[in-house]
């Protein structure tokens, strides 16, 4: 009897804490299923933010698909085609010096029109690169610049370039980035069919 009074309030404590454990894994699970939908809900948003800015560079650009275009708004190739050794290249940059100077970022007017150079003596345009210096920038804003929710890149000086700090943001809006559409190299453009001007 003393027996069967001892284990009948242990089997109801066993049986309660069973119970309540058996909440813990469905808690966990409801919660990490809640992180999920946060996560897939955030990636849709930046998924869509990254389609309108390469939307909205491909039709501030599309008059750019024949360089001459570019070459008489004010855009001049500088710093001959940019290769890297192990990342691929940046291509072709077409500058507008005026934009750069001006100190200011309008992702309808980039700085840099992108090109890439074909077997043939041709480019092909790949994107657009927005560009200010560190100085003009800093002058005006207290943080770093972004375009569309994209934080622009600090290049540091010295650099290759040969220009002092300056924030830059490539964006492959007319040849698809396997690395992504805001990196600063392209594995799949090439300096190979490049010859400068005498």
């Amino acid at each position: 009897m003393n027996v069967r009074r001892f284990v009948t309030p242990l089997a109801h404590s066993l049986i309660g804490v069973l119970v309540l454990m058996s909440f813990v894994p469905t808690n966990a699970i409801a919660q990490d299923h809640t992180h999920m939908l946060m996560s897939q809900a955030e990636s849709a948003s930046q998924r869509n933010q990254t389609s309108a800015f390469l939307k909205l560079v491909r039709e501030s650009t599309e008059r750019f698909r024949d360089v001459s275009v570019a070459e008489n708004e004010g855009y001049g190739l500088l710093f001959g085609c940019v290769s890297g050794s192990d990342y691929g290249a940046m291509g072709l940059h077409f500058v507008n010096m005026n934009l750069v100077g001006d100190g200011e970022l309008d992702p309808t007017r980039p700085e840099i029109v992108i090109y890439e150079p074909l077997p043939n003596g041709r480019v092909r345009i790949t994107g657009a690169d927005y560009l200010v210096l560190a100085a003009d920038w800093n002058a005006k804003h207290s943080a770093p610049p972004e375009l569309m929710g994209q934080l622009l890149h600090l290049f540091e000086s010295p650099n290759r370039f040969g220009l002092p700090p300056f924030y830059t943001l490539h964006v492959w809006a007319w040849k698809d980035n396997p690395n992504g559409a805001f990196v600063n190299w392209h594995p799949k453009v090439s300096c190979e069919s490049f010859t400068p001007n005498p």
